[in-house]
């Protein structure tokens, strides 16, 4: 039996996601190419433009109001005609809504912005275009390129994960980022997959495990067990400790290392899940994660759920290729073709029961052992 659920509207929007493959494709096809190489060229214009509005919270100081540039840049301490160019340019990208000459209010887009919507992608947007995080894309992607090395340790001389290690504002701002995805990915993977199956998810690298908050609070019958690195972990006990949320009481946290040992399966009522986690490694240490998760269910019948995007052999789009090459900057992962995966995953000694597309992106991969 299938572990696939709403199978019709999961290629509904696949078929969405091509059209708007093919409309984002559109000014390439009709914008004279030299203009267009300069439009790229400078884009990151745009993402530092973005990075600034965040930072002074606009969007939360609009709220549900409309303010014109005076008022703005007087609760920004800024000055007026410096504010109404940005939020000229922020305009032009879509962002804001400009009610009357130089009066704006929140729009669609900037929604997201806002502090107060707990949908916000503020932190990903803040982590990204940060220091730490840029340096490596001007300073040594060139390097990174010809020596085959993350420029994020050419920059900063250690892995992007020993780096957070030591600097506990950035791993907090990463662990939000990493949170922004939800408002991403939307919770196709707690619908779009039959849960009901199992008693209990062991939840590899979940972080403050909102992902199994979302699934546990969809399947109440669910219990999850959040393993992750020890300063994770305790960041998550504090997080929780002052937020409480409901289904909160149905997760356990316990700190680990994937690369020495998971937690045994009970039985066949377990689910190991692994979001976004694997995409983050190179081969060598994936197989040694999926060697000790095929350790761990030995032969108790679990299954393990890979939260993953799966790239097509040719024509991958823009957000396919984005996020692979957001994965060379920091870290010696990547995303993978199915050929990839299934290398990986035979290597490990386990199989590839089904795949089930999820309506956002990215699919899951259910494996066996």
């Amino acid at each position: 039996m299938s572990y696939q659920k709403h199978a019709g509207a999961v290629r509904r929007f696949a078929k969405a996601v091509k059209l708007g493959t093919w409309i984002q494709e559109l000014p390439n096809k009709l914008t004279p190419p030299p203009f267009r190489l300069m439009q790229i060229g400078s884009s990151f214009w745009q993402s530092r433009a973005l990075y600034v509005a965040i930072r002074l919270d606009i969007a939360s100081i609009l709220g549900d109001d409309e303010q014109n540039a005076n008022q703005l840049a007087e609760k920004l301490k800024g000055d007026p005609k410096a504010i109404s160019r940005l939020m000229r340019f922020l305009l032009a990208m879509g962002i804001f809504e400009e009610v009357s000459p130089k009066s704006y209010r929140n729009n669609t887009l900037s929604e997201y912005l806002r502090t107060d919507n707990p949908e916000n992608v503020c932190a990903m947007i803040l982590m990204h275009n940060s220091e730490a995080m840029s340096r490596p894309w001007y300073e040594q992607l060139e390097n990174g390129l010809r020596e085959g090395v993350p420029p994020f340790q050419l920059v900063h001389g250690e892995p992007l994960f020993s780096y957070l290690d030591k600097h506990a504002d950035m791993d907090a701002l990463f662990s939000n980022a990493m949170n922004c995805v939800e408002a991403l990915s939307g919770d196709s993977y707690a619908t779009d997959f039959d849960w009901s199956r199992f008693k209990r998810i062991i939840d590899l690298g979940g972080s403050r495990g909102l992902k199994s908050l979302t699934i546990v609070n969809k399947h109440p019958h669910l219990t999850s067990l959040v393993v992750d690195r020890a300063p994770v972990i305790s960041e998550a006990m504090d997080y929780w400790a002052k937020h409480k949320k409901d289904g909160i009481q149905q997760l356990s946290f316990e700190a680990g290392d994937l690369l020495k040992s998971i937690p045994s399966a009970q039985d066949k009522y377990d689910i190991y899940l692994l979001s976004a986690v694997l995409h983050g490694f190179d081969d060598d240490t994936c197989t040694i994660i999926l060697g000790n998760l095929a350790d761990a269910i030995g032969q108790s019948g679990a299954r393990c759920a890979i939260i993953e995007m799966v790239l097509p052999e040719t024509n991958v789009d823009m957000a396919g290729a984005a996020f692979d090459m957001q994965m060379f900057m920091g870290t010696y992962g990547r995303e993978r073709t199915l050929a990839e995966w299934k290398l990986l995953i035979e290597g490990a000694k386990l199989k590839l029961e089904e795949i089930v597309g999820l309506r956002p992106f990215g699919n899951i991969l259910v494996l066996r052992k």
